[in-house]
């Protein structure tokens, strides 16, 4: 009969903390697309990364370029990357290779939607004069889409 394995006896994969889509949106927030680029470009770059067995990228390399940036931005972002790495058996320093792909895409100006036009609202003014004894004006209440204003001179 075959001894059972136990859970903590086999070699556990790194992994970002908070999944892939945590991963993805880490990555978009920190790519500048390059301004050297003499023309706008939208494309992919492949790498390929090493994590070391703290959870560090140690080693990246362009496996699908787009042109020198942007594998250089590229790279520049896999190399910020942090890992978790669960414990090994027996205390091992295993490395891990992972690839990635990282879209480029040009700035595009975004156009404002059109606003629909404002509708005049009604300004309504009361004035009130100091006296030695003012009597407490009372608070009008508001209307909805009336605007009120009150001046106090003296």
């Amino acid at each position: 009969m075959k001894k059972e394995r136990k859970e903590d006896s086999f070699i556990k994969k790194p992994f970002y903390k908070g999944g892939n889509q945590a991963m993805s949106a880490f990555v978009q927030s920190q790519l500048v697309y390059p301004k050297e680029a003499e023309i706008p470009i939208e494309g992919t770059v492949i790498v390929k990364y090493d994590i070391d067995h703290h959870g560090n990228v140690v080693d990246a390399r362009v496996i699908k370029s787009l042109g020198p940036v942007f594998d250089d931005e590229a790279l520049r972002v896999v190399r910020l990357l942090k890992f978790e790495v669960p414990k090994t058996p027996r205390r091992l320093k295993v490395m891990f290779h992972k690839d990635i792909q990282i879209h480029f895409k040009p700035h595009t100006i975004v156009t404002p939607a059109p606003q629909p036009e404002a509708k005049p609202s009604q300004i309504v003014y009361q004035v009130t004069s100091s006296v030695p004894k003012p009597a407490e004006p009372k608070p009008v209440e508001p209307k909805p889409g009336v605007i009120t204003y009150t001046f106090k001179i003296g």
